[in-house]
């Protein structure tokens, strides 16, 4: 095989992966900002803020000054309201209510547990009741606030790929511009 056909089509090859990785740098840059605006936008229409540092969670409060009296607009924002700040109300409110912390599922099957019992105790059955709406409000609050920081998360690794695609673009392009002048050099004669 000539030199020359071989370079030419390792030459078209590196043209064909710089589109590639231009097109793929540009739509990993699309899925970035759609990512960011969208948990942005949405956590933003929520509404959610953190309290003054004063009014926060004992066992967490070191950890959350930062975000003291800031709206919840980020990934990581979310995923802090809602594992140091939500999630140890929740534990808190189990403690006061049956002495340790529990779940939606166990306080839920307490309270069903005392009601298919025929219990007559309405002051144990009204607290369970209670402990059961809020863990059940402060669960699903965790789970759209974790997923905006998912999505918030995958949002970030697309920015981080889309500058990754767009090196190697450049990257790719130089060199098969180098493959170009490489060709025009090579003596028609070259073999492999």
């Amino acid at each position: 095989m000539k030199r020359k056909n071989f370079d030419k089509i390792v030459t078209a090859v590196g043209f064909g992966l710089t589109v590639f990785l231009f097109v793929a740098a540009g739509l990993l840059n699309w899925g970035a900002s759609f990512a960011s605006d969208s948990v942005k936008s949405q956590l933003e229409n929520q509404n959610i803020s953190f309290p003054a540092a004063e009014g926060m969670p004992d066992a967490t409060r070191a950890q959350l000054t930062k975000w003291a009296e800031k709206k919840v607009t980020t990934g990581e924002m979310a995923k802090d309201y809602a594992d140091l700040y939500i999630w140890e109300h929740m534990k808190g409110a189990a403690i006061g209510a049956v002495g340790k912390p529990a779940t939606y599922s166990e306080v839920s099957g307490m309270y069903m547990g005392l009601i298919k019992g025929g219990s007559t105790d309405t002051a144990q059955i009204a607290k369970l009741g209670d402990l059961r709406q809020t863990l059940f409000m402060g669960n699903t609050l965790r789970g759209m606030l974790l997923e905006a920081y998912a999505f918030g998360t995958m949002g970030v690794i697309a920015g981080y790929g889309a500058l990754a695609a767009l090196v190697g673009a450049i990257v790719m392009l130089l060199l098969s511009i180098a493959g170009l002048m490489h060709i025009r050099r090579t003596p028609d004669s070259a073999t492999i």
